[in-house]
């Protein structure tokens, strides 16, 4: 029988650009690269960045609290899958946000993924994402280059969409052929190819495994006039059942998440100085195990940054605590800081855009915190 679980998690990882100059197109300032990891299921931050100087933490998980736990300080661990991120953090060039979450907390994978995509507090209430008029109001044009984009990166105008073909016997578009139909149209006809013919290369590569992603995504962005923005999507972060602690379902997801940070960097190669890479997931996972040596659907998580354009390596918590009276509702991770602001704060690093417009046209909140300099202030 096929479930809504399995629904959700079928498709396999997927990357998409958005955000490509257009011919002719100029900035006053170099604009920065914004890569967003798309967690689908929930990923459970209380494995990923164990709060290890919590006691309360092994009494509620004492089947689910990595051994080998990597010590970042005396309060927090990271789970021993991310070996590549904890140098980065060595480096100082990464950055971890605990105890945070958007501000939903009803737990249903369907709003939730809606707005973690579009930045606003009501659940299917729009149709653009929030990183799509990002690049709106900083003037990138071009917003994405696939059929089933996220939701995340559309726009309200401008989407010249592409999707190579499936129908048995043709071939996907190639740029020699978008070239050769350029120069055999005029007028918006030979624009149109243009466009076609910049973003061709960007679809060569159709590997589905998350790591040849990245480092395609990486490598597309690094170019010259290539986009400003790339999606990965990465699903079965739903560890209801045998979840496992060192090793399993949750251990094996944060090895796929550590090799998409370390080929990213890779990928963009001196253009990793002007990035940002940030992971973006529905909600946390519930602070105690359940009986079938999961979690179930929470509120609170982490969130893990990297890139060349933060300014500290850290690990950013307002620390609410895992005690009855502290949970949320009892049972979850209760969200401290608006993750929203740290999305706000990386379009701020990346578009040069100022944070009031920021909050009040790209997140239609004009009271959200400035949280810019926890993360990008030297």
């Amino acid at each position: 029988m096929l479930t809504r679980r399995h629904i959700l998690q079928s498709a396999a990882a997927s990357v998409f650009f958005a955000g490509f100059p257009a011919r002719g197109f100029t900035q006053t300032r170099e604009l920065g690269k914004i890569g967003v990891i798309i967690l689908e299921g929930g990923m459970d931050g209380l494995a990923a960045v164990p709060p290890i100087g919590d006691p309360a933490l092994i009494k509620r998980r004492k089947d689910l609290v990595p051994t080998k736990a990597i010590k970042l300080n005396p309060f927090f661990g990271l789970h021993p899958s991310f070996a590549a991120f904890s140098q980065m953090l060595a480096n100082g060039e990464a950055a971890i946000v605990h105890a945070t979450s958007i501000p939903y907390t009803l737990r249903s994978h369907f709003e939730g993924q809606n707005l973690m995509q579009t930045g606003i507090a009501k659940p299917f209430a729009i149709q653009t994402g929030w990183l799509g008029r990002a690049m709106e109001l900083a003037g990138i044009p071009g917003k994405s280059l696939a059929l089933d984009m996220p939701l995340l990166i559309r726009g309200a105008a401008d989407l010249d969409n592409l999707y190579p073909a499936s129908i048995p016997g043709s071939e996907g578009p190639t740029r020699d052929l978008m070239t050769a139909l350029e120069a055999a149209y005029t007028g918006d006809a030979s624009e149109a190819f243009a466009k076609l013919a910049m973003r061709t290369g960007a679809l060569e590569d159709r590997r589905r495994e998350p790591a040849a992603l990245a480092m395609h995504a990486g490598k597309e962005m690094a170019k010259p006039g290539g986009p400003n923005v790339s999606v990965i999507r990465v699903t079965d972060f739903d560890t209801h059942s045998q979840q496992g602690a060192d090793e399993g379902r949750q251990a094996d997801r944060h090895t796929i998440v550590d090799q998409i940070f370390l080929n990213y960097k890779h990928g963009l190669g001196d253009a990793w100085k002007n990035s940002i890479i940030l992971t973006l997931t529905e909600f946390g996972r519930t602070v105690q195990e359940n009986g079938s040596a999961g979690t179930d659907h929470g509120w609170g998580t982490a969130a893990l940054i990297a890139g060349g354009l933060l300014k500290k390596a850290s690990v950013v918590a307002n620390w609410p605590g895992l005690g009855d009276k502290e949970m949320f509702e009892g049972r979850d991770l209760a969200s401290t800081l608006d993750y929203r602001t740290i999305c706000a704060a990386a379009i701020e690093a990346a578009f040069g855009l100022p944070h009031d417009e920021i909050a009040e046209r790209i997140f239609m909140e004009p009271k959200l915190p400035h949280a810019y300099g926890l993360l990008f202030d030297a």
